[in-house]
């Protein structure tokens, strides 16, 4: 059985559309890397590395990957330029593997965990209430009950936002005035989600990075908060990046893996970037789950991350 088998068509059309510009990129890169080359050498590996580093795949994740095709090519003895692109991809798709995630086939969550809390993080613009809007409509999708909570009590907007994605999506947003307490709106949202049976209950955080010791403090409270109504919660602390941001993206990992207990990882915006390498970087560097990514404006287009089909679609389908 083929890992396409679980994959619809249209996904997969999605998933190339959203990486064309990261796969134009890369694509024209590698050819220049071996123009004039016919086998794998120093030169071409030296070249590799920097298509790989300017593709945002970043520098220790980069070195690994040349390390494996160093090592591809001295146990073979003679690999030529047209098997690069399959090795390459043959690489990358074992080295994300190592990280012992496994890979989602569907918007579920445990029979044993309800509700099912997901604590959303991440610095504003990164497309966090959106994230927060298209996972809650895949979830109703698949038969799920939600609830969101506009914890973001300090920009209106983010509040607003939620609003009018709870009613596209046709699931009830708790919130309370602009400048409330985060974790009495975190409170609430628990106490209406456990009185109405729901199955999943989405909590939205303020994006705010400027003092690490204020944003910790604050996510603390907020988990300890809901654990008085559901000892489980949060079963999920979801960080949401912006894959157009590439390197600062990265940072921004870096500093909320500090700040709090991370689980998994959502990547969005890579529909209009060439900087769809960094999901590499971030995956195979932080050890903690891409679960989703994010490829365009549609409801549809946040997507289960599946390493596989991801590094298939990025360096194309092997021969």
């Amino acid at each position: 059985m083929g890992f396409f088998d679980f994959f619809s068509k249209d996904k997969k059309e999605t998933l190339d559309k959203g990486l064309a510009k990261t796969k134009e990129s890369v694509f024209s890169k590698i050819t220049r890397a071996v123009a004039g080359k016919s086998k794998v050498d120093d030169e071409v590996l030296d070249n590799l590395e920097e298509v790989l580093v300017t593709s945002d795949v970043g520098v220790e994740t980069t070195l690994e990957i040349i390390k494996r095709i160093e090592e591809r090519v001295a146990k073979d003895k003679y690999i030529n330029t047209e098997e690069l692109n399959r090795i390459l991809k043959e690489e990358i798709a074992a080295l994300l593997t190592e990280n012992n995630s496994v890979d989602a086939e569907k918007f579920e969550t445990p029979e044993d965990k309800v509700p099912y809390v997901i604590m959303v993080v991440g610095v504003n613009g990164v497309g966090k209430t959106t994230t927060i809007g298209k996972l809650a409509y895949q979830f109703k999708k698949a038969g799920k009950s939600v609830f969101l909570g506009a914890a973001d009590t300090f920009r209106a907007a983010a509040v607003e936002q939620l609003v009018i994605w709870g009613e596209r999506v046709g699931v009830p947003v708790i919130k309370q005035n602009m400048g409330a307490d985060p974790a009495s709106v975190a409170f609430d949202t628990l106490n209406s989600a456990v009185a109405n049976k729901a199955d999943v209950v989405i909590i939205d955080t303020a994006g705010r990075l400027h003092n690490k010791v204020g944003l910790m403090n604050e996510l603390t409270k907020i988990k300890n908060v809901m654990k008085k109504v559901v000892p489980h919660a949060p079963n999920e602390v979801l960080l949401v990046l912006d894959g157009s941001t590439g390197q600062n993206a990265f940072e921004q990992a870096k500093q909320f893996t500090l700040a709090t207990e991370v689980t998994a990882m959502a990547i969005t915006k890579l529909d209009g970037t060439a900087k769809g390498g960094v999901v590499i970087g971030i995956s195979d560097q932080f050890k903690i789950p891409v679960k989703y990514i994010g490829l365009g404006e549609g409801m549809e287009d946040l997507q289960l991350f599946r390493k596989k089909e991801f590094v298939d679609s990025l360096f194309g389908e092997a021969k």
